[in-house]
């Protein structure tokens, strides 16, 4: 019902949502590994192929979310890492519980045409996508802050040594995946045969994906896909000039940082 669907993403953009983190992140072990990126950045994707290489089997999204669940929900989550070490996922900004995570980010102007889409057919916002992307570079349109605000405190966290971050740009995996997921594997200290990754990259395409929504629908889409197309620089052929420029104004040093290009480039 889109009624209720607003009310609760208003709910979650509430500064109710902040104070309440601590509960979410209460029975965290040192084992524990996160995966971590803001919203609509591919991290359910991700997940997908870790279970699968994990566990040996092709999942559905219903079982990534029991066994690989979101922070907050994972008591009951499959330790699936050594020493008993469960893998979680987050969206939130860095946080000092965090004390090893795979950190997947991608292009900011691609994020947000993501999330505007998204959003749109939840029915849960009116806007525009000129007011929303002024919306999104604020950090008012999903309860995790802005984009470059959460970028750079996963950045930071990393440069200062506070924990272990690998990160991982979400173009990189999705041009190079076998290579990307192998890098990734290593990371999370679980020896994998190579057949087992390039199986478990050819059972999730985004083609498969969309095959398995249709199987097992997820609740959050029930108005549209939550399984979108995964573009890789898709916001050139979507952006005018105004708006790219103002992106590039407000987090073109954070992309830069990061590899990405910027509008002329």
């Amino acid at each position: 019902m889109p009624t209720l669907r607003l009310v609760r993403h208003k709910i979650a953009k509430s500064p109710v949502h902040t104070p309440l983190a601590w509960v979410r992140h209460r029975n965290l072990t040192p084992s524990d590994v996160f995966v971590a990126s803001y919203p609509r950045s591919g991290n359910t994707w991700l997940r997908m192929m870790l279970f699968q290489i994990l566990m040996g089997q092709s999942p559905l999204f219903t079982d990534v979310d029991q066994v690989l669940p979101d922070v907050g929900k994972h008591e009951k989550a499959l330790p699936v890492l050594p020493r008993n070490g469960r893998l979680i996922k987050t969206h939130e900004r860095y946080r000092s519980e965090y004390g090893k995570a795979v950190y997947l980010v991608r292009d900011a102007r691609d994020v947000a045409l993501s999330e505007f889409a998204y959003q749109k057919a939840l029915a849960i916002i009116p806007d525009d996508f000129d007011r929303y992307l002024a919306r999104f570079l604020r950090g008012t349109v999903n309860p995790f802050g802005s984009w470059q605000d959460h970028v750079n405190s996963w950045i930071r966290a990393q440069e200062d040594g506070r924990a272990q971050i690998f990160m991982m740009r979400y173009d990189e995996l999705r041009r190079d995946p076998v290579p990307s997921l192998t890098k990734i594997i290593e990371f999370l200290g679980v020896p994998v045969g190579p057949e087992a990754i390039e199986r478990a990259v050819a059972d999730n395409s985004m083609e498969k994906m969309r095959d398995k929504e249709k199987r097992n629908p997820l609740k959050a889409s029930a108005n549209g896909r939550f399984v979108r197309e995964g573009s890789v620089g898709g916001w050139r052929d979507r952006f005018s000039t105004t708006q790219a420029q103002l992106v590039q104004q407000c987090v073109g040093g954070v992309l830069t940082r990061l590899g990405y290009p910027g509008v002329n480039s």
